[in-house]
């Protein structure tokens, strides 16, 4: 029984059945547990920016190869865009089918907009240019402040490249960056043993603050975005496991630990550095798995596409707004581009699902008022989704680019722990470093798990 206790999922389980039952009894205390719930989010938060940059720095710059960091780029956001894409079409198709927003007749000029103020004076009315310019920013101190991750992972891709081309003269600085990283590892292991407590605060200041009349009320809704979320991950991500060559059940108890910190955070970001480390433990390589799981943040966000187009006509069939399927369709494609880069806002579901409706006209932004009860309640399956597709993502491309040791995947999936002579040297094909021997400082962290 202590061996169970020990692991941090079981005691994430624990601190959740807990934190809801203290917001059943006792709302107003839950309620007021806000902030410890806050306080472990901005832990993690506190961490993403020098673990991203360290990760993806080291992993660049020991890559002899430069060719390789292009061709994984364009092959992400390829694989990118069409998942997201099936994402947001599943969602369509599940709204459509059972028409949760059906029968409510509620005419949009009876809501009161003012609980809704904050996310719609914050949605940003940017064309698709004005995106891609944003990824670029306007100081290198001001990327790290603000903590935008595009904005971090592009300054550390070119620093990576940078320090790959100025050869042996480099290997000193490169050297300081592994043995930092190394650090932040450790860091990041020891904010996590207070996963569990973040995760009461975060459960019990849910069910104090909305109860579950609220999730009731809405059910056919909820029951929508999860019952797509679950289709997704078995029906989209299930066959991209097997033709990447491991078993998405085996994965998903691969990933066990990060998957229950999500549910009590409801936050993809509360266990991005352990995706990173996971992913190597799994055999991707590290420059891969430095780039793609905070890219896939914002460019895979798929439990996000699905919860965007499931909530928008929702919205619609609510409020009896008409749309045909040209106007569906017209949907979705404004949400192919809006869903992208929304992890870096924060209240990113309402604010960028404003900021669709308000470009396309049609829908009601009012509507979005409806939402406010249950938004709470389903941001745990859209933060699990991502987690789960950020990791399939990562994993599926790592094996397309050739630099994924499969060997090691399955020993990982298969429960068996691996020596720390195993894990410090990354073999895989395609993928060689300039200094083996210091980059095995960085991987080596990713054997002893907390």
């Amino acid at each position: 029984m202590k061996r169970i206790l020990g692991k941090l999922y079981v005691q994430v389980l624990i601190a959740v059945v807990l934190g809801a039952i203290v917001g059943v009894l006792f709302p107003e205390t839950g309620t007021a547990l806000k902030p410890i719930g806050d306080g472990f989010i901005k832990l993690i938060k506190m961490l993403l920016a020098p673990v991203i940059f360290l990760t993806v720095v080291s992993g660049i710059a020991r890559m002899e190869n430069m060719k390789e960091l292009g061709r994984v780029g364009v092959r992400a956001l390829l694989y990118f865009e069409v998942v997201s894409t099936l994402a947001l079409a599943i969602g369509l198709i599940v709204v459509d089918v059972f028409k949760p927003g059906a029968g409510m007749n509620i005419d949009p000029k009876t809501l009161d907009t003012s609980s809704i103020a904050t996310y719609t004076t914050q949605a940003p009315h940017h064309s698709f240019m004005d995106f891609i310019l944003s990824i670029i920013p306007d100081t290198i101190i001001d990327a790290f402040a603000k903590g935008n991750v595009l904005q971090i992972l592009l300054f550390s891709i070119l620093l990576g490249v940078a320090l790959a081309n100025a050869g042996p003269r480099a290997s000193i600085f490169i050297d300081v960056i592994d043995s930092l990283m190394r650090g932040m590892f450790n860091i990041v292991n020891m904010v996590m043993r207070l996963a569990p407590i973040g995760a009461f605060g975060a459960i019990a200041f849910t069910i104090g603050k909305y109860g579950f009349g609220s999730m009731f009320s809405l059910g056919k809704l909820m029951a929508c975005v999860y019952l797509t979320c679950v289709l997704f991950v078995i029906f989209v991500l299930g066959p991209i496991c097997r033709y990447s060559g491991f078993s998405l059940w085996k994965y998903l108890r691969f990933i066990k630990e990060e998957l229950f910190t999500v549910l009590g955070t409801s936050s993809s970001e509360s266990v991005l550095p352990q995706m990173i480390t996971r992913m190597e433990q799994a055999g991707c390589s590290k420059p891969v798995a430095g780039m793609m799981i905070p890219a896939g943040l914002s460019f895979n966000p798929d439990g996000q596409a699905i919860y965007y187009t499931i909530a928008a006509i929702f919205i619609a069939q609510a409020t009896n707004t008409p749309l045909t399927l040209t106007d569906q369709l017209i949907v979705l494609a404004v949400l192919m581009f809006t869903s992208k880069g929304s992890a870096g806002v924060s209240g990113s579901g309402f604010i960028i699902l404003a900021a669709t409706l308000a470009s396309l006209g049609s829908i009601p932004v009012s509507g979005m008022v409806l939402l406010l009860g249950v938004d709470r309640f389903m941001s745990e399956a859209r933060a699990i989704t991502n987690t789960i597709g950020n990791g399939v993502g990562c994993l599926a491309i790592a094996k397309w680019v050739g630099a994924l040791d499969t060997a090691r995947l399955e020993r990982a999936l298969e429960g068996e722990e691996e020596t720390v002579q195993e894990a410090v040297v990354d073999k895989t094909p395609g993928f060689t470093y300039q200094n083996e021997s210091a980059h095995s400082l960085g991987v080596a962290q990713a054997v002893n798990r907390s």
